[in-house]
C-alpha cells in the first residue's frame, strides 16, 4: 500500500476525550487516511479481513480517521443488470441479487460488531460503506464508529442512481447525521448524493467540518465537485472510491458485464479510484490516485475552516434566509405501522360487548 503526501506531524494518534464534547479548538491537526482498495465480492468475511488489515495499516501512520469506499463491505455490482429488461427479469438476474443480498449485512449484526471493536482496536475513527440488509431490501449505506469501539449510527444514501434504484431502497431524512467528535463535526454523503444542493445545504447547517464522500465515480467532473464541495461548506472533503480489476469479480459466466462488445480481460481496469483529500481553500492535500490499490494520507489543519469561513460562511453571514431557506424533514418514513390497542377505542367495548 502506498501512503499518499502527508505532513510530518507525529503525535499521538488521539486523544482520550469524552465523545460529543466537539472539537479542541487548540489542537488543531487531525490526520486523516482515504482507503482506496476493493471489496473481496461475495465474500463478506475476507472483506472484512482486508479492511483490518487496511485499518492497522492506517493506523500504523498515526491516522485518527480513517474512510473507505461506497459499499466496500458488500460491493458495487458493477456491470451487472440483475437480468433487467423492460417487463422482464431474467432466473439469472434473480439468483444474482440472491447472493449479493447474501453478502450484504444487517445493521445492527454481527459484521457491525466486528467492525465496533476494530475502530476500538485500532484507536480510530472509522467511516465505513457497505450494502446494508433490511429484510429484503437493500440500502447503500454509511456506518460510523468511535475510537472507544463504539457504533454512532449510519447515513442511507438518500437517491440512488440509475439502474442503482432497482436493488437498492431510498433513505430518508432520519439518517443525514453530522457527529460532533473531538476531531470536528463528521458526515458522510454519498456519490450523486453530492450533486444534491439541498443535501449539501443541510450538512452544512448541521456544521460539517470533515465531509466524507465515498463515491464510485473517478470522472474529472468528480475532482471538480470535491473541490467545489469543500470550498462552498469551507470543510475538509475526503473522498474514497475503489479499485477495481476485472479479476477481483468472479469469473464468466457466474458473473458477467453487461453493456460491452466481449468480456474484459482478467487484468482490465474496472473502477480506476481517484481518491482524494481537499482542504476548504480548495486544495489539494492528497491524490487522486488512479494508480491502484492505496491509502491516501494527508494531516488536516482545522483553523483552515475559520480562514476558510471568514470569506464565505454559505449558512451564516453569505445567507440570506428571508429570501432563501430550507426546511429538512427529518422523520422516519415507514411503510406500515403499528398502533398498540390502549391507544384507541376498542370496537367491542364501544359496541358494550366483552370479550377475551
Amino acid at each position: 500500500m502506498a501512503l499518499a503526501a502527508a505532513s510530518s506531524a507525529s503525535g499521538p494518534v488521539v486523544a482520550e476525550v469524552e465523545m460529543n464534547a466537539g472539537a479542541d479548538h487548540g489542537a488543531t491537526t487531525v490526520r486523516a487516511t482515504v482507503v482506496q482498495a476493493c471489496t473481496v465480492f461475495y465474500d463478506t468475511s475476507a472483506t472484512l479481513d482486508k479492511a483490518e488489515k487496511l485499518i492497522a495499516e492506517a493506523a500504523g501512520y498515526g491516522s485518527q480517521l480513517v474512510l473507505f469506499p461506497e459499499v466496500f463491505v458488500g460491493g458495487y455490482p458493477h456491470g451487472s443488470t440483475f437480468g433487467l429488461t423492460i417487463g422482464n427479469r431474467s432466473a439469472k438476474g434473480k439468483e444474482d441479487f440472491r447472493k449479493y443480498h447474501a453478502a450484504a449485512i444487517d445493521v445492527p449484526g454481527p459484521e457491525v460488531a466486528r467492525l465496533a471493536a476494530l475502530a476500538g482496536k485500532y484507536k480510530v475513527f472509522l467511516v465505513m460503506g457497505v450494502v446494508e440488509r433490511a429484510g429484503y431490501t437493500l440500502y447503500n449505506t454509511v456506518l460510523f464508529f468511535d475510537p472507544l469501539g463504539k457504533y454512532l449510527g449510519k447515513h442511507h444514501k438518500l437517491m440512488p442512481t440509475a439502474l442503482e434504484r432497482v436493488f437498492w431502497g431510498f433513505g430518508d431524512g432520519s439518517t443525514i447525521p453530522v457527529y460532533d467528535t473531538p476531531l470536528g463535526k463528521i458526515g458522510a454523503v454519498v456519490c450523486w448524493e453530492n450533486r444534491m444542493p439541498l443535501l449539501r445545504m443541510a450538512m452544512y447547517a448541521k456544521g460539517v467540518e470533515i465531509y466524507c464522500a465515498p463515491t464510485v465515480d473517478f470522472t474529472a467532473s468528480w475532482q471538480a465537485s470535491m473541490t467545489h464541495i469543500a470550498v462552498e461548506g469551507g470543510c475538509f472533503v475526503l473522498s474514497a472510491n475503489q479499485f477495481c480489476r476485472r479479476k477481483d469479480y468472479p469469473p464468466a459466466p457466474e458473473y458477467t458485464f453487461g453493456g460491452l462488445d466481449e468480456e474484459p480481460s482478467p487484468e482490465s481496469v474496472i473502477c480506476p479510484g481517484g481518491s482524494s483529500i481537499v482542504s476548504p481553500s480548495g486544495t489539494v492535500l492528497a491524490g487522486p490516485n488512479y494508480e491502484g490499490e492505496g491509502l491516501l494520507t494527508a494531516d488536516l489543519d482545522l483553523g483552515e475552516i475559520a480562514r476558510a469561513k471568514f470569506d464565505f460562511d454559505v449558512v451564516g453571514h453569505y445567507s440570506r434566509p428571508e429570501i432563501l431557506s430550507l426546511t429538512v424533514k427529518t422523520e422516519s418514513k415507514l411503510p406500515v405501522s403499528f398502533t398498540s390497542a390502549a391507544e384507541k377505542p376498542s370496537a367491542a367495548k364501544s359496541d358494550g360487548i366483552s370479550g377475551t
